[in-house]
């Protein structure tokens, strides 16, 4: 989408005190995508260009792709894969699925094999440990799936090991304060698309708004009920959280819905953990 219903790329830049970090991993520098929505409408092929270039300026460690490539039909991901092969990083890339990479029956599947054929890593209720066993990095099912169980993932790790958990909805940081959470990575929200100063994210007054409506009366604005449905916590809609003693950063995004993004450019964040 062009630049005028988006504005101009941002990198977010984000200094964390992780505790017990190994002294090997001081200095640990991530970058995370999401939110790519790559079908020829919602994301211009020189946004993402952009993107890249700049992760791969910043030369990271890792690189965390935090879901929904795709918007619909799952076909769309085999033209994001040739951008996405030119992601640098020392560790790898590794990727979680959103909402709308398992639309369809065939949709994880074909997404999967797709950011596997170019050697990205997908977790899906998994861990793995690309910087070495001193940190865990913890994929998990989209929070609309059936198959979301953080559980067994979460109990597999020594509490004594920090963890990065990539979950692409950030409302499941709300069943993840039952376990230890360093940082959890998160997109899906676009972080509200539209932000009025003085007045803030116009999805959580829409969202709000509605929830107060009478329910005779919701059916007449379904438009509304969408944006309510989309997120539980629009207050969490970008940026740094606590939640509970855990910690949530939540991506803007680079792809776009009409009406555009106003005071919510698309992002890249630059992550460096200490």
């Amino acid at each position: 989408m062009h630049k005028l219903l988006t504005g101009p790329l941002t990198v977010e830049r984000l200094q964390l005190t992780i505790a017990d970090l190994p002294a090997s991993l001081q200095g640990t520098t991530l970058t995370q995508f999401s939110d790519f929505h790559f079908d020829g409408i919602r994301l211009s092929e020189r946004m993402l260009a952009e993107a890249i270039e700049a992760s791969n300026a910043l030369e990271p460690d890792l690189v965390v792709l935090t879901g929904d490539f795709v918007t619909a039909d799952p076909a769309a991901i085999h033209h994001l894969i040739p951008w996405l092969k030119a992601l640098e990083s020392r560790a790898g890339v590794y990727a979680v699925l959103g909402n709308h990479d398992i639309c369809y029956r065939r949709s994880r599947t074909e997404v999967t094999k797709a950011l596997t054929s170019i050697g990205i890593q997908v977790l899906w209720n998994d861990v793995a440990y690309p910087l070495g066993t001193g940190l865990a990095l913890v994929g998990l099912a989209d929070f609309w799936s059936a198959s979301f169980n953080p559980l067994p993932v979460m109990r597999a790790i020594e509490p004594s090991i920090p963890r990065i958990v990539l979950s692409h909805n950030p409302d499941t940081a709300v069943p993840l304060q039952q376990w230890r959470v360093d940082l959890q990575l998160s997109g899906h929200t676009h972080g509200g698309q539209v932000v009025l100063p003085g007045i803030g994210n116009v999805s959580q007054l829409i969202s709000t708004t509605y929830s107060k409506l009478p329910r005779s009366t919701r059916r007449f604005v379904p438009w509304m009920k969408e944006c309510h449905r989309v997120s539980k916590h629009w207050e969490w809609a970008q940026g740094l959280h606590d939640v509970g003693s855990n910690r949530l950063y939540v991506n803007r995004g680079l792809g776009t819905y009409l009406p555009g993004r106003l005071f919510c450019p698309p992002e890249v964040t630059a992550i460096t953990l200490n």
